[in-house]
Order: structure tokens, then sequence, then C-alpha cells
């Protein structure tokens, strides 16, 4: 199932049930998955890891050479999943040595048109990237998160599960898991991604957990080491809001607040 017209390379491990359209480029040290379709003028380089039942669309771009001044041509590499759609012109980039190495995709995610994973970022399963959204180097990105469109989100930032990043809307704190981001260059927390929790079977307990636990940490006008002191006693009843305090011992940056 590979067109007459493809380039690959025989140190690519191709499984069966394949199908690679015309004209794509398959390098060397790249692995696909069993019944994983490559659409035209797809390009991939390798180290590169793709699993089963994956759909890339024309001119996607993945394993390419991280966009980084300090990478000097060490091995790294791209691992995706299974059960991914990556639409038009998507670029992922392989990782650099001094980040770990990988640029790791998970499972389910649907990374739509023009969207950008940077090198060395590491995105969770369920997960949609609107049309050109962005991940700049480093990022971390939770289970069942949305970026809407022309969202961006700064190198080194972490965004929790389940958040929801409003459209246009620029990322440059670490954002706890559940919280909406407001649609403004520099976004703010605007409450918790209610809607989304009810889609995916959240019950009324567990949502108004969550909505408690935002109003400490962002309503009651407390520093946040006392605002923490206040969610330990609320992760007692909550497994929701237990991950949200392990997401805060695990920040790095600032906190969106």
């Amino acid at each position: 199932m590979i067109h007459t017209t493809a380039q690959v390379d025989p140190n690519a491990r191709i499984a069966d049930n394949v199908s690679i359209g015309a004209y794509s480029i398959i390098g060397a040290d790249v692995v696909i998955g069993e019944g994983t379709v490559i659409g035209p003028h797809v390009v991939i380089e390798g180290p590169t890891t793709i699993g089963r039942d994956n759909r890339i669309s024309q001119f996607a771009s993945i394993g390419g050479a991280p966009q980084d001044k300090k990478f000097a041509g060490e091995r790294s590499e791209v691992i995706i999943g299974d059960r991914n759609l990556i639409r038009e012109f998507v670029t992922i980039n392989r990782g650099t040595g001094v980040g770990g190495g990988v640029t790791r995709v998970g499972n389910d995610n649907w990374l739509l048109a023009y969207v950008h994973i940077a090198h060395d970022c590491l995105v969770g399963n369920n997960v949609v990237f609107s049309n050109y959204s962005a991940l700049a180097g480093h990022a971390e990105i939770g289970d069942w998160t949305i970026l809407s469109g022309y969202s961006g989100v700064h190198q080194f930032c972490k965004v929790g599960a389940h958040a929801f990043i409003g459209m246009g809307c620029l990322v440059g704190s670490d954002v706890p898991p559940f919280v909406m981001m407001a649609n403004e260059t520099r976004g703010r927390p605007r409450g918790i991604n209610s809607e989304g929790l009810k889609r995916r079977g959240f019950d009324t307990a567990r949502i108004a957990a969550i909505k408690r636990a935002y109003r400490t940490l962002y309503m009651g006008g407390l520093p946040l080491a006392e605002a923490r002191e206040q969610l330990l006693a609320q992760a007692e009843l909550s497994d929701d809001v237990r991950a949200m305090l392990e997401f805060l011992d695990r920040s790095e940056r600032s906190l969106a607040r």
C-alpha cells in the first residue's frame, strides 16, 4: 500500500497495512505501526516512532531537527502513540540532548491544520489542538486539554489535564488542571472548564469540589502558600483537588493567577 512515487528508506520499518501516499518521504530510523495511513507529500525523518492506526494528512512534517540553537546534532527522537489525527501542515520536531532527547505525543489526539509541536514537548492523551495552535520547546500538556485556534504555550510551561485554552490566548505561566484561560493576549484564568468536565462524565459533586478549589486558589485573595494549605484539607475528600495539588508541587514556573 505504498505509492510508487513515495520514497521509503530501506532502514525504515513499516508494519502491515500501512498506507503511504504519493511523493511522501520516509527516512531512515523511522518505525510506523500497523494500520497507519500517511497521505501524499508527507515528510517523516528519523529517529521517529509512530504507533498504530494514525491518520497523517498531506504536507505534514514529522521528526525534523529541533529549532534550537543549542542542538548540536546529537541523537534525539519523536515518539507518537496510537489513533492520532495529524492534519495538513502540522510540524513535530525531535527533542534535544539537554531537554531529554524526546518529543512525545500520546494517544487519541487531534492535531488540526498548521499546529506546531516544538522540541522536547510532552503531550498526553485525548488532547485537541485547534488550527494554528502551537507549543514552544519543553512544554507539557495534560490529558483532555483543548487548545483553541491561534493559541500558544511558552517554553517550559505546563498545562494540566482538562484545561481549556481560549482562542488567541498566549500562555506564559503554568495552568492547573481544569482551569479555563481567557481569550486575551496574556491569558488569565476565567473559571473552570465545567462544560468539558460534564461532557466527560464528571458528576455534580466532582465539579462542585473543583469549583471550590478554584475559588480557594483564585478568588480568596490568599497568597499561594495559604491557598495551598486550604487545598490540602479539601484534597482529603477529592481526588481531583489532589491532582491540582500535585500539579502545583510540580510547577517550576510561575502559576497563572
